[in-house]
């Protein structure tokens, strides 16, 4: 049984020496969009424009034949897996939306994408709920896309995952429960990038520049491995005023371990951290730095760290702005600016 200790809030502490400072303004992700109102009808897809799905070849038909500015509606009911690999535009994105008991649902647990976005652009996602399959929402060389709303559950590794250079993606409203089914180790909620070892099978041996994607708004429960994964590789991104909870998590020992550079990290909410809450590692030379932890609040309730910055602590910031309560080992390594 881990120790459970509780005192008043304090403020958190790192330090950040010789950074090489934020990404610059052209390449920073966009700001807040604020909330969208919940999808609890068909109509709320919207009113011109539509194609509404009732079964799954009527929904395979529609993705194929959508071009900038379609919109497919789910109807309530079950269907299953789905691809996605055309684009919309920056002024006529594609939409694929429905109520939460329009349930894409990709099956066995062992094997498959439920839904797999591949080299598509200008997408919107929202509403619906992705069940099984061994990966819940696969990005793949995806661009411009937003995943809004959506329910993410019962899969077999992680819930969402946005790799192969897939670049300026939202993943916002989200609640995602109850990953890693098949294996615990794989059963993160979000997953940003890709591991160094598997760059040769999925960017030519280079880095996966998975790049200034945004996790904001989500509630992650029930993940076997970490609600948020950051990886090497992967630079400017922001993870903001998401909600953690990391009671059941087996196989990770904290809420989000940022391995990437330049990643902005504030104002979530976690409780029932397993060791740490935040964590910044480096698993390849030059990754792991110039990372901003601020306005983050904290319940640890762990033999841990709120923020363990286990190298490079002179190269990532941790602000005195956040907020915890356990912690067993403290705030940080070092002060907070």
């Amino acid at each position: 049984m881990r120790p459970r200790s509780f005192g008043v809030a304090v403020l958190l502490a790192a330090t950040l020496a010789g950074c090489a400072g934020p990404p610059p303004a052209a390449t920073r992700p966009p700001d807040r969009a604020g909330p969208t109102p919940p999808v609890a009808t068909v109509a709320d897809c919207g009113t011109t424009g539509v194609s509404v799905v009732r079964d799954t070849a009527a929904l395979t038909a529609a993705i194929a034949a959508a071009r900038p500015g379609s919109v497919i509606a789910l109807a309530p009911g079950t269907y299953g897996a789905v691809e996605v690999a055309s684009a919309g535009s920056a002024d006529a994105p594609i939409t694929l939306c429905g109520p939460r008991d329009a349930v894409v649902d990709g099956g066995s647990t062992t094997d498959g994408y439920t839904v797999h976005v591949e080299d598509a652009r200008y997408w919107t996602l929202r509403g619906f709920t992705v069940r099984g399959g061994q990966k819940g929402v696969m990005l793949d060389g995806a661009q411009h896309v937003v995943l809004d709303g959506l329910l993410v559950t019962g899969t077999g590794d992680e819930g969402v995952h946005l790799r192969r250079n897939s670049t300026d993606n939202v993943v916002r409203g989200l609640t995602v429960r109850d990953t890693g089914l098949r294996q615990a180790k794989f059963g993160e909620g979000i997953y940003i990038g890709s591991a160094e070892s598997n760059w040769c099978e999925l960017t030519d041996c280079r880095p996966d520049r998975s790049d200034r994607n945004v996790v904001e708004d989500n509630t992650i429960s029930e993940t076997t491995a970490e609600s948020v994964d950051v990886k090497e590789g992967t630079t400017g991104g922001v993870v903001r005023g998401n909600t953690f909870d990391g009671a059941g998590m087996s196989a990770a020992d904290a809420w989000v371990d940022v391995k990437g550079n330049g990643w902005t990290i504030t104002g979530n909410r976690g409780t029932a951290a397993p060791t740490d809450g935040f964590q910044v590692h480096e698993i390849t030379d030059g990754w792991g730095v110039d990372n901003t932890f601020s306005a983050n609040t904290a319940s640890v309730a762990a033999d841990g760290y709120v923020v363990n910055v286990t190298r490079n602590a002179d190269r990532n910031t941790v602000t005195c702005d956040n907020a915890a309560v356990g912690a067993a080992k403290g705030i940080s390594r070092g002060r907070c600016r």
